[in-house]
C-alpha cells in the first residue's frame, strides 16, 4: 500500500538501482552494495558526522561559528554610528532628498512629519581605528581591536519576521534551511557526541516571537535542524531516560528499533528514514555528552566575574554565552544565540539601556575569554540583528524621549575572529540614513561567512523540487576587504 508520492519516490529509487547494477561490471569491477556508499549519490549516506562536502573547498579560517543574533533590530545610532549631525538638527524634518522615496512602516507612515532624534547617549573613540562606541557598551569598546565593525549592512525587508528570516535562512519567506543547517549539510560535525547546529534563546528577554523554523532545516534532510539548548537541570528535552527506563533497556531498545527502521527503509527507501535514525544515534550519545557540556560548577568564580552575575542564572544571555565557549571548546560548529527585546518603537533610551546592560559585559567577555584561551584565530563570533533603525522619531519627541522605526537602508554588525580583519567597514551619510560607502548585503554576509568556513557559496547546493538550492540565492559577493 502507497500513495502518489511513495510511488514515484519508489520508483525513482527502483530506476536508481537498477542503473548502478549495470554499471557494478564496468566501474572498477566496484558492485552496487560499494556505490551506495559514495558520497557523491546521496548526501544522507555520507553519515551524520561528515558533510556532503566531505572536506570544506578552502582552507577554513573558522572551524566553528558563534553567532549573537540580536533580535528586534538594535539602533545603530545610539550604538556604533555615530552622527553629530542629528544633534544639530534634531527636531527638524527628515529631508526628502534623503530619504528619497523609500518606504515607510505602516506606523511611520500614518505620522505628519518625520522629526529628526539625536542620540541622548555620548560617543567617545576607541583603540587603534578610532571606532565610534556609545557609553552603551563600555566593555564592548575595551575589545574594539578585535573587532570589525561593519557600518553599512543593508536588507531587504522592513518587517520583523521576514528580515529575521532573510537574515537566517537567504529569503524572507519561511521554508528555507537555515544557516546553521546549511552549515551542518556542507561540513558536518568535529565532535560526533554533539549536535553539529545548537541553539540557545535568553530567558531574560521578550518581544517579538521567535520561531523554531528560524533554526530549521527546511528541505534538508531534519538530521541538520538545530537542536535547542534550555536553561535549567534538562538542557534538552526528552533526553534523558523516563522512570524504570535504565540504560540496558534502552540499549536493548534501540537495537530493536535500528531493525525495524531498517527493514522500513528496504521497504520505502525513504532517506529521511536514515536521517531520523542518526538523530536517535545522536540522542543516545548526547546522553553522556550533554551533562559534561552544560554543567557549568566547574567554571572558576573568575569566568563568572567576567560574564557577569548573570551568567550563574541558567538560560540568561550570560550563561549562554558562556556555555557557547564551552560548546566552542567541544568544536560544535555552529552556534546560535537569540536575544529578544531590541524593537524600541518609542521610549528607546530606556528600552536599548537594558538590552546593552542584559548583553555588553557578556558578549565581550566571551571574545576576550576564547582569545586568551587561543580560540578566537579559528571561531568566528557575530553580533547583530535583522535591520536598523531610522534617524527620526516615531511618535512623539522631546528632549529626553523618543523611539525609532525599523530601517533596512543601513544597519551595524560586529564580527570577531575565525579571519576577519579587525577595524571599521563601510560609511553611513551623515544623517545616518543612507549607505554612501562599501555597502554589505545580506546575501554578500552570508557569502563572506561561508568563505570564512571554507565554503564557495556558489558550490553548496541542494536540489529541491527540480531546482538547485543555496544560502546566497543568485545573489552574494565575498568582502574580501575585512578578510585577515
Amino acid at each position: 500500500m502507497m500513495n502518489r508520492r511513495q510511488f514515484i519516490k519508489g520508483s525513482a529509487a527502483g530506476l536508481s538501482a537498477s542503473a548502478m547494477l549495470g554499471l557494478s561490471n564496468s566501474v572498477n569491477g566496484m558492485n552496487a552494495s560499494t556505490l551506495a556508499q559514495a558520497k557523491d549519490l546521496s548526501p544522507i549516506l555520507s553519515g551524520p558526522n561528515n558533510g556532503v562536502l566531505g572536506a570544506p573547498h578552502l582552507p577554513a579560517k573558522a572551524k566553528r561559528v558563534i553567532y549573537l543574533f540580536q533580535s528586534g533590530g538594535p539602533s545603530q545610532l545610539e550604538t556604533f554610528d555615530y552622527k553629530p549631525t542629528l544633534a544639530k538638527r534634531h527636531g527638524q524634518q527628515l529631508p526628502d532628498e534623503v530619504r528619497g522615496g523609500q518606504v515607510l512602516t505602516g506606523m511611520s507612515a500614518q505620522q505628519s512629519s518625520l522629526p529628526l532624534a539625536k542620540s541622548v547617549f555620548d560617543f567617545k573613540q576607541y583603540g587603534e581605528s578610532g571606532a565610534w562606541v556609545s557609553e552603551l557598551l563600555p566593555h564592548t569598546s575595551k575589545i574594539v581591536d578585535d573587532l570589525c565593525i561593519i557600518r553599512s549592512m543593508k536588507t531587504d525587508a522592513i518587517n520583523h519576521d521576514p528580515a529575521i528570516t532573510f537574515l537566517q535562512t537567504g529569503f524572507p519567506i519561511a521554508g528555507r534551511p537555515s544557516i546553521g543547517a546549511w552549515s551542518s549539510y556542507g561540513l558536518g560535525s568535529d565532535n560526533p557526541n554533539l549536535p553539529p547546529f545548537i541553539v540557545m534563546v535568553s530567558a531574560n528577554s521578550g518581544g517579538q516571537p521567535l520561531y523554531a523554523r528560524l533554526w530549521g532545516n527546511g528541505f534538508l534532510p531534519s538530521i541538520h535542524q538545530g537542536v535547542q539548548f534550555r536553561g535549567g537541570k534538562d538542557p534538552v528535552l526528552y533526553l534523558n531516560n523516563p522512570p524504570g527506563v535504565d540504560s540496558s533497556n534502552r540499549k536493548q531498545m534501540m537495537e530493536h528499533f535500528r531493525r525495524l527502521q531498517d527493514l522500513q527503509y528496504q521497504q520505502w527507501q525513504d532517506e529521511e528514514i536514515r536521517s531520523r535514525m542518526a538523530q536517535y544515534d545522536m540522542a543516545e550519545r548526547m546522553q553522556a555528552s550533554i551533562p559534561d557540556a552544560t554543567d557549568l560548577s566547574d567554571e572558576p568564580d573568575w569566568v563568572f566575574d567576567m560574564y557577569g552575575e548573570d551568567a550563574k542564572t541558567p538560560g540568561t544571555y550570560a550563561a549562554n554565552c558562556l556555555l557557547a565557549r564551552r560548546l566552542a571548546e567541544r568544536n560544535v560548529k555552529f552556534i546560535q544565540l537569540y536575544h529578544q527585546g531590541w524593537d524600541q518603537h518609542d521610549w528607546l533610551p530606556g528600552g536599548i539601556t537594558k538590552q546593552c546592560k542584559n548583553t555588553d559585559q557578556a558578549s565581550a567577555a566571551l571574545v576576550t575569554d576564547l582569545k586568551q584561551r587561543g580560540l578566537l584565530d579559528d571561531t568566528l563570533v557575530i553580533w547583530g540583528g535583522e535591520f536598523g533603525r531610522t534617524n527620526y522619531s516615531q511618535g512623539k519627541l522631546t528632549e529626553q524621549g523618543y523611539g525609532r522605526d525599523h530601517h533596512p537602508g543601513c544597519f551595524s554588525i560586529w564580527m570577531a575572529g575565525g579571519g576577519i580583519k579587525p577595524g571599521v567597514y563601510g560609511e553611513t551619510d551623515e544623517f545616518g540614513y543612507n549607505i554612501v560607502k562599501n555597502e554589505v548585503h545580506v546575501h554578500d554576509f552570508h557569502a563572506t561567512l561561508f568563505h570564512l568556513m571554507g565554503i564557495e557559496h556558489e558550490k553548496l547546493t541542494y536540489k529541491y523540487q527540480g531546482r538547485r538550492f543555496r544560502l546566497t540565492d543568485v545573489h552574494g559577493h565575498v568582502i574580501k576587504d575585512i578578510l585577515a
